[in-house]
């Protein structure tokens, strides 16, 4: 069986393929899935695509792929994403963002947007779903309140995806009266940040390989 993978954001190449050793493609864009979908692929799995600068990957080339019996397996960004819409069809999702998706609990396809590297793929700003698993694993190590949590989370929102960095949104939130002190939370990010794209971009992997090792 034969898999490719569409990544470069979320996780390198180089490292993805110290868990998986296939063929690794660029972000996927409008096209792309129907492109590899006649070249003898058994499993394609969805990590990274593109949102704003280009048109994403359709729901009906997904769909069409499945139709032709490729498994396709998505999480962590574009790849939760999707499945969370097209689970009902097939697809399979892994990965805390698409249980995030899957169940309501978020909605917009900014809370995992970054500007990336057009070279590298590697990303520049800050994913809103690692913002929040940051600032709710804060919660829990008592460094802020559920309430100071929950205003955090709304200045982000209101900063464009592109601009936001743990300093420029504890910055405002001390402008904003939401925090006196901007350093303790600041150095808990910069020590102890959440990379959740990071960990479902881990998990589709694994998942693509036990298809893979179960001949399915």
């Amino acid at each position: 069986m034969r898999a490719v993978v569409f990544a470069g954001t979320s996780i390198s190449h180089e490292d993805a393929k110290e868990i998986l050793d296939t063929t690794y493609l660029p972000p996927v864009a409008r096209g792309d899935v129907d492109k590899i979908a006649g070249q003898g692929y058994d499993v394609i799995g969805i990590i990274d695509g593109v949102f704003f600068d280009r048109a994403a990957v359709a729901h009906k080339e997904i769909i069409r792929a499945i139709k032709k019996g490729i498994k396709v397996v998505g999480g962590c960004s574009m790849g939760a994403l999707r499945a969370s819409e097209l689970d009902v069809h097939g697809m399979v999702g892994v990965g805390t963002v698409y249980g995030w998706y899957r169940d309501g609990v978020i909605e917009s396809d900014d809370e995992v947007a970054v500007t990336t590297n057009p070279e590298t793929f590697e990303q520049v700003s800050l994913p809103l779903v690692n913002i929040r698993e940051t600032f709710r694993e804060a919660v829990e190590q008592g460094l802020i309140d559920n309430e100071t949590c929950k205003g955090l989370i709304a200045i982000t929102k209101r900063i464009h995806y592109p601009q936001r960095s743990y300093l420029g949104i504890i910055k405002k939130a001390v402008e904003e009266g939401l925090l006196e002190d901007a350093e303790p939370l600041l150095d808990y990010c910069r020590n102890n940040a959440s990379d959740v794209k990071r960990e479902d971009a881990i998990l589709v992997l694994k998942k693509v390989k036990e298809i893979l090792d179960a001949g399915e």
